[in-house]
This record gives structure tokens, C-alpha cells and sequence, in this order.
């Protein structure tokens, strides 16, 4: 066999061009990124039912007291990544970094369900 047909054949006897025009494979690759992109983004906010904004009015529904200071972070927690908010509210204390009044609330994101609450004086 000639040289230059050599470099035609791959190893396994099969033309190396992998069949179909370049432009076609490029776009297969760039539209199942693009699906398996949507489909990332839509399973993950269907998880999240309780927005940010009803997970502090829980919390607050839960404490005995009007907060200062609230903070809010999600968190993922557990093997199935479980999304939760943990709404931190509190009274800042005489002195820096101190609280007169402190709690800590997990909720769960899609139910809603109050996890804990925890409140220190």
C-alpha cells in the first residue's frame, strides 16, 4: 500500500475522517452542552421551592424577639445535596462581636419545613 493511502486508514482498517462533515459533529457537541446546561439549571431551581425572602419571614415567625442583623446563606447538606436555608437573626451585644440576642434557623428549601431553631440570650 502507497504512503499516502496509509495515512487514510487508521489502525483498525477504518478511514480516520470519522464520517460527516466537521461542521456537523461541532454542532451536535455544542447542542448537547447546551441541553445537558438547561437541564442542569431546571432540575436545580425546581429544588428550591422557598425563596429567600419567605425563609426569613419563617424565621422570624420563630423567634421571640426583632433582629437587627439578619444574614441568610442556602447550603446543600447530605449525599442528595438536600438544599436548606440557615437564616442567622440577632441583636448585636454592648461589645464587638457579641450578641445580646442570637438565633440560628434551618429550613428546608423545597418544603418549607422548619429543621431547627436554635436561640441563645
Amino acid at each position: 500500500m502507497p504512503p499516502a493511502a496509509q495515512a487514510d486508514v487508521g489502525r483498525w482498517g477504518t478511514r480516520l475522517t470519522g464520517g460527516g462533515p466537521t461542521w456537523l459533529r461541532v454542532g451536535v457537541v455544542i447542542g448537547v452542552l447546551v441541553v445537558a446546561f438547561v437541564v442542569a439549571q431546571t432540575c436545580q431551581q425546581s429544588q428550591i421551592r422557598l425563596t429567600k425572602d419567605q425563609a426569613i419571614a419563617e424565621a422570624k415567625k420563630q423567634i421571640d424577639f426583632k433582629p437587627d442583623r439578619t444574614q441568610i446563606r442556602l447550603l446543600r447538606q447530605g449525599i442528595t445535596s438536600e438544599p436548606f436555608w440557615i437564616v442567622s437573626l440577632s441583636i448585636a451585644g454592648e461589645r464587638n462581636n457579641t450578641f445580646r440576642e442570637l438565633a440560628l434557623v434551618k429550613i428546608d428549601a423545597n418544603s418549607g419545613k422548619i429543621v431547627t431553631v436554635r436561640q441563645q440570650r
